[in-house]
């Protein structure tokens, strides 16, 4: 696989699972509806692959990759965001949302962890780690916002 396919591959799952984890349990903390979490998917699929698609490309034409390059990475990025924030959708569709939302967590680490650990040489249970961090500490911090915007405006 290109390198610059591999950048857009590696942004846009990441990306993918974070972004929509954080959104779903965000939205549901603080709605409880299984309507605004799977309009929140929807909707994040499309408009925040199509922002970090732009944010590649833009980050590649400024180190000066070739068009090829730019394109290929650019694709690669929306692509895989797109696709990973819909597979959460799954779920959402099939079972109560409850469960849905703790199926998903788990589905999200641990493609998070197939990940980290496919794609890292070195240290790899140290990355492996402060990825899941990051991802905990981004699902953590928007189930409370969402209790504290239901709190408030409900």
């Amino acid at each position: 696989m290109k390198k610059s396919i591999k950048r857009g591959f590696g942004f846009g799952i990441t990306s993918g699972i974070i972004t929509t984890l954080g959104l779903m349990v965000g939205l549901f903390s603080g709605t409880n509806s299984k309507l605004a979490v799977l309009g929140g998917i929807i909707i994040i699929a499309i408009a925040d692959a199509f922002s970090d698609s732009f944010g590649i490309h833009i980050s590649e034409e400024t180190a000066g990759k070739s068009k090829k390059s730019v394109r290929q990475s650019t694709i690669s990025a929306f692509t895989t965001k797109f696709l990973t924030a819909l597979i959460f959708i799954i779920p959402i569709i099939f079972i109560t949302l409850k469960l849905a939302i703790i199926i998903n967590i788990i589905l999200g680490l641990i493609l998070l962890s197939i990940f980290t650990l496919r794609i890292t040489k070195k240290k790899k249970i140290r990355h492996l780690f402060e990825h899941l961090l990051i991802a905990i500490i981004v699902i953590t911090i928007t189930y409370f916002v969402g209790i504290g915007i239901n709190n408030l405006f409900v």
